[in-house]
């Protein structure tokens, strides 16, 4: 098929270890690079007539995997609101409502009763908001109370991470390229060194056998094999294997500690925040009971502020609103504390106070796993296609080798 010089130069026998070193290192980092890229499919027909990286083209279920991580082998809803401390959040609402109260009040009864409200004397409003302010702690108390008996009645953590991160795929790229940021850039560098091996060997067969088949042939065991032994070099072994004085072991198993930092910081800061949490609650699979536990324990706030006002106070506000005008109060009052439920979490420092107490629990817990369990964390982005990555970098091996038969050696 192919005629070879009939004598053989060193030189371009030199060149077929360069040439496989090239095919390690550019389908290893191929490898990578299609493991995270494109964050949208490109092509014709989704799924085979195209590209869509790995990751993000499996965004719901890599991150439904890291919930079932946290929740399953680290931490309980229980364990994690008792970490962020329901009294010290719920002192957090009373001070972040604190400055809002009195706007709230004027707004909520400038819109039901602005006559009676603008003929109430302005020591009559201040006792009203007195008695609001003096009533909130308790009532936000038994709210937290009940929020920690009921956690897992009125949150799912699993719809809320998954929402988050299908929509965000450069967020769910960055937990696993800043976890795997060390073994992603092995891969790469130990394709250059592992196909430079094969093609000292591959030099040597060429240079005493040089029949046309086997440049394709090794170009394609080099695309493959470079692969392979570098993923498996990441992973295995799970466990230490002592050799003499030294240790052997998966290099994503040896960084344990440092890879638990970065995850857990990541997901803390960014993915499992006290306002999502929050939002979940109000917006997710549970909201109805969520709402009509907030609403039992607002709704209340209202029949205590008027209990407690003066005696002609009280008689003239009850006997304006009527019955039906304290309902219409507390369904608005419900629906305000619904509607503004995250503001009182946008205090930058109560948050990062908060987030990382959760940080150091989880990551200590993370830093104890056993490896068989730890790896779950980084490689499922690895097995999931693992065998069309590898097969794709075959494919360009055997292309690379194919190219360098027609380019250096045939005439």
């Amino acid at each position: 098929m192919f005629e070879i010089a009939a004598e053989q130069s060193i030189w371009k026998t030199l060149s077929i270890p360069l040439v496989a070193a090239a095919v390690g290192g550019v389908t290893n980092w191929l490898a990578v690079w299609m493991t995270f890229h494109p964050l949208e499919f490109v092509g014709v027909k989704p799924p085979y007539l195209g590209w869509q990286g790995i990751i993000p083209s499996k965004a719901r279920r890599m991150a439904g995997l890291a919930v079932q991580s946290i929740l399953s082998k680290l931490i309980t809803l229980h364990e994690l609101i008792e970490v962020l401390d329901p009294k010290k959040i719920a002192d957090q609402i009373v001070v972040g409502v604190d400055p809002m109260l009195e706007p709230w009040v004027d707004e909520l009864m400038n819109e039901h009763y602005p006559v009676l409200w603008a003929n109430l004397p302005m020591f009559v409003r201040r006792q009203i908001y007195a008695r609001v302010r003096s009533q909130m702690p308790q009532q936000v108390d038994a709210l937290m109370k009940d929020v920690t008996l009921n956690i897992d009645h009125l949150l799912d953590m699993k719809p809320m991470v998954e929402d988050q991160l299908e929509r965000n795929k450069v967020l769910l790229n960055r937990v696993f390229l800043e976890c795997g940021e060390v073994e992603f850039r092995f891969l790469v560098r130990s394709g250059w060194y592992f196909g430079g091996a094969f093609g000292l060997i591959q030099a040597v067969q060429w240079y005493f056998y040089p029949v046309w088949w086997t440049l394709p042939l090794a170009g394609l065991i080099v695309g493959y094999a470079t692969n392979w032994i570098a993923l498996n070099l990441i992973f295995r072994p799970l466990n230490p294997i002592k050799l003499g004085p030294f240790s052997i072991q998966g290099l994503f198993l040896k960084r344990q500690k440092a890879v638990s930092e970065s995850f857990c910081r990541i997901v803390i800061e960014e993915i499992v925040t006290l306002p999502l949490l929050i939002d979940a609650m109000l917006n997710g699979p549970y909201q109805d009971r969520s709402r009509a536990l907030l609403r039992r324990h607002v709704k209340p706030l209202v029949d205590r502020v008027a209990g407690g006002l003066g005696g002609m106070t009280k008689l003239a506000v009850q006997t304006t609103l009527g019955p039906a005008g304290f309902a219409q109060i507390k369904d608005s009052v419900a629906a305000k504390a619904e509607a503004e439920a995250g503001l009182p979490f946008e205090d930058r420092d109560f948050l990062r106070e908060r987030g990382q107490l959760m940080q150091q629990v989880i990551q200590s817990r993370m830093e104890k796993l056993p490896p068989e369990e730890f790896q779950d964390l980084l490689r499922p982005c690895f097995q999931e296609d693992e065998l069309k990555l590898i097969l794709v970098g075959a494919a360009l091996g055997a292309a690379a080798g194919m190219a360098q038969l027609v380019l250096v050696f045939a005439l």
